[in-house]
């Protein structure tokens, strides 16, 4: 009954994936609030934790993990962070992304992906596209 309970909370939890607009994509950080005996946080540290660093996503918003009773209380979260594991997208320190619970390998990319894309690319991005640019 419980492993339903959590296996319905994570489904459930896709609803509150939200990018707000406007966010910028300097100094972007996901921090990952975990606790310890959280089945569905180990999970995503089997699947996911060993190779994030290497990836696209990785690389652009490196990975800080914390615990659920280390939240900061400087307003930097749009709300207070409730079930573990939570992802939080932080540009300049703001929240600007949330993706509660751990609902899979294939559906954790796609969200993150889609938090990502609705920000605008990294500066070295636009940089490199204007560099390639004939006169």
């Amino acid at each position: 009954m419980r492993g339903f309970f959590w296996a319905l909370l994570t489904a459930l939890s896709l609803i509150f994936v939200n990018v707000p607009s406007g966010a910028r994509a300097q100094d972007l950080t996901l921090v990952m609030f975990d606790e310890a005996g959280c089945p569905w946080c180990a999970r995503w540290d089997r699947e996911i934790g060993p190779i994030y660093p290497k990836t696209t996503e990785g690389k652009r918003a490196p990975l800080r993990q914390t615990d659920i009773s280390d939240q900061p209380r400087d307003g930097s979260l749009v709300a207070r962070v409730r079930f573990t594991p939570t992802f939080v997208l932080l540009s300049e320190g703001q929240e600007v992304g949330r993706i509660e619970g751990y609902p899979g390998e294939d559906f954790f990319w796609m969200l993150l992906g889609q938090m990502l894309a609705d920000l605008p690319p990294p500066s070295d991005t636009i940089n490199d596209a204007a560099a390639t640019k004939e006169p």
